[in-house]
């Protein structure tokens, strides 16, 4: 099984939870009958192990000196991302986009050591709405960075991507989808 298989099936045993009755209540506010808590399996040491390896492999071709997202949703994934990048002889720095400006200081949305002009990628955890990654790709581009790809750990196929799509003009990729997910939890037996 490769590293992508070993994630997915890591993710739908830690982080995908279903409810036929449609239970759940998503940060959008919309009801769903799945909920995928990524970071279950993104702060786990196996997950970190796995999906930096996904994302690197995902971006190995890709011309960009860093990666990040708003935190904390992308915040493992950067992590995990750069220190396999790093380990693969082709680094990538990290950027963190805040939810707030710093009150103090400089007073900035992003943290990171990143010059006007660099060039990123742009990441979330789980996709549903878009809002909070269209919400970074705003950010990175108010501070002069040119994004060269936007990913999600997650697409859980609910108008995000489309939304992210009509936005920019760099490729998007979803390494899952919630179809995907939910495929392997009910082979597992468990729906």
């Amino acid at each position: 099984m490769d590293a992508r298989e070993r994630l997915l099936h890591l993710l739908s045993q830690k982080s995908f939870f279903y409810d036929p009755q449609g239970g759940f209540t998503l940060s959008s506010g919309r009801k769903s009958n799945v909920y995928i808590d990524a970071k279950r399996t993104l702060l786990s040491s196996q997950g970190m192990v796995l999906v930096g390896r996904v994302f690197f492999e995902s971006l190995r071709d890709v011309s960009a000196e860093a990666i990040g997202g708003l935190t904390l949703g992308a915040d493992p994934i950067a992590y995990a991302t750069a220190l396999t990048s790093t380990l693969e002889g082709r680094p990538l720095d990290v950027f963190i986009v805040r939810k707030e400006p710093k009150g103090y200081g400089t007073q900035r949305w992003i943290e990171g050591g990143l010059e006007k002009g660099s060039q990123v990628v742009v990441i979330d955890d789980v996709l549903t709405t878009g809002t909070s990654t269209l919400k970074a790709i705003e950010r990175v581009e108010e501070a002069g960075f040119t994004v060269k790809k936007v990913m999600a750990l997650v697409d859980r196929q609910e108008g995000g991507r489309e939304r992210i799509e009509e936005r920019v003009t760099c490729p998007f990729e979803a390494i899952f989808t919630k179809e995907e997910l939910l495929r392997v939890y009910r082979e597992r037996g468990c729906g």
